[in-house]
């Protein structure tokens, strides 16, 4: 070997060269194989790994902003009115529900009554409770999905499956799944951003927003929570655009000279897409997270400079703003490691948080509804799971992934109306059932993609985020 052989000094390039090379160029092709799968079912996706790429069908929706109440919100608290409840409240179960799976043996505890009184709301009549005052006045822009349900008791499971449709870690998460499926459409910003709760992370931590398998450069964008929601933005004084350029050159060509000897490396192509687009975000990300241009009468419909609502409020007006530039999936959450897990207090707990992030979900979908957005944009809200009807440590409520809420508004679904139910008490979905896969697959479906042809091929598998199940939930869409 050549002392000037860039790679004179890789011991298994001299094995590869000594030996011929011919079982790792077919081991190469093998592995390259897994990162250049067809994207959409009888095309080969030969574009650049972000560009914006047409959906498998007419698509509803074209963006997705998930506000993920992280902890577990109480469906029977807030979505769910269950009449039973109030008139067996103190009882125990009835012996009728059968055994119930808890976590800390809350079977045998009285039922507890709904903590704030529902109204019907709107023209529509969806019963909502009292905890959500701003949101009922959008009552009917929600379609509300009461018959809910899981496969785990546990936090980091349940939240690895409602992102990634899996109890297990390390599975691409929905807004990989999008990114990966549609692209971005502006190159200056991610296809994917994240913003967690700034009084800590979720339990189980970043994998919830990860890519998993999926190519690196899908993986969440973190938007940090404050007055510098982007690190190191602006370049080192002295620094001129000129001389970044070239430095950046001068490292995309050294690193596409060593990616060219292993094609198969997705982490170091995604690490010189993520060079050049941090250099293209600082001009663009500045004006994004700069509110001085918003009036007034929007800020104030996020309520954006008072105490309670002022940080979701705030990270609400980013995500409109994101989806306006042409980010493609918006997650925030909302709770830190306990957040919405209201063993002890549900009263106490949810109105915390209820008063957090009322106002700017209202004002999200009003502002959203305003400037002609939000049929574009579909809008999630749910958590993990939903809580147990019994109660725990006096007035709280344990983990309940067997029956519970999310909404929907915007994005080509049906507004005020209800979809499935639970039974008479709130513990088990009943009617119009829709597991986390089905959720899945309907999300994908507003966003022009069919959840069993938007594949991955790993491990000698075509994966997919919906794994092996999975129904489009057909009568919510509008």
């Amino acid at each position: 070997m050549s002392a000037s052989d860039p790679y004179s000094a890789s011991r298994r390039n001299f094995l590869l060269q000594a030996g011929g090379g011919f079982g790792a160029v077919a081991c190469a092709a093998m592995l390259a194989g897994e990162t250049n799968r067809t994207l959409h079912a009888g095309s080969v996706d030969a574009a650049p790994a972000m560009a914006a790429r047409p959906p498998h069908f007419a698509a509803r929706a074209k963006r997705v902003i998930y506000l993920f109440m992280h902890g577990g919100p109480s469906h029977v608290d807030l979505f769910d009115p269950k009449p039973d409840l109030s008139q067996y409240a103190g009882q125990p179960l009835p012996t009728s529900f059968g055994q119930v799976m808890t976590r800390r043996k809350v079977a045998s505890n009285p039922l507890l009554p709904p903590v704030r009184p529902f109204r019907p709301r709107g023209e529509s009549g969806i019963e909502i409770s009292d905890f959500l005052p701003q949101l009922s006045s959008c009552a009917d822009e929600l379609c509300v999905l009461r018959g809910c349900h899981g496969d785990s008791v546990n936090h980091p499971q349940s939240v690895y499956q409602m992102n990634t449709g899996t109890v297990l870690m390390g599975k691409p998460s929905l807004g990989s799944w999008v990114s990966y499926g549609l692209g971005t459409e502006n190159r200056n910003l991610p296809a994917f951003v994240v913003m967690p709760d700034p009084g800590g992370g979720v339990k189980g931590g970043p994998p919830a927003w990860g890519n998993g398998f999926l190519p690196a450069t899908y993986q969440g964008t973190t938007v940090r929570p404050g007055e510098s929601p982007i690190l190191h933005l602006h370049p080192p004084e002295g620094l001129t655009g000129q001389r970044q350029r070239r430095i950046l050159d001068f490292a995309s060509e050294r690193n596409r000279e060593h990616l060219a000897a292993r094609g198969f490396d997705s982490e170091l192509s995604a690490r010189i897409d993520a060079y050049e687009l941090a250099f293209r975000m600082q001009s663009a990300a500045p004006e994004l997270v700069d509110l001085s241009g918003e009036t007034q009468d929007t800020l104030d419909l996020y309520g954006i400079g008072e105490t309670a609502t002022n940080e979701f409020g705030t990270r609400c007006l980013l995500a409109r703003r994101m989806i306006e530039r042409g980010v493609r999936f918006v997650q925030l959450y909302s709770g830190d490691t306990v957040g919405w897990d209201a063993h002890k207090d549900v009263a106490q707990n949810h109105g915390r948080y209820c008063r957090a992030t009322d106002r700017p979900v209202a004002g999200l979908l009003k502002d959203l509804r305003r400037r002609g957005l939000l049929d574009e944009t579909l809008v999630i809200w749910g958590g993990e799971f939903g809580r147990m009807p019994m109660s725990e440590q006096g007035k709280g409520r344990d983990h309940n992934p067997w029956g519970y809420s999310v909404w929907m508004a915007g994005g080509g679904v049906k507004g005020g109306m209800t979809y499935g139910s639970t039974d008479a008490v709130g513990l088990r979905a009943a009617e119009n059932k829709v597991h986390v896969h089905d959720l899945h697959a309907t999300i994908l479906h507003l966003l022009g993609l069919d959840h069993e042809a938007l594949t991955y091929f790993h491990n000698g598998r075509d994966e997919r985020l919906t794994d092996v199940a999975g129904r489009v939930v057909t009568e919510v869409l509008a």
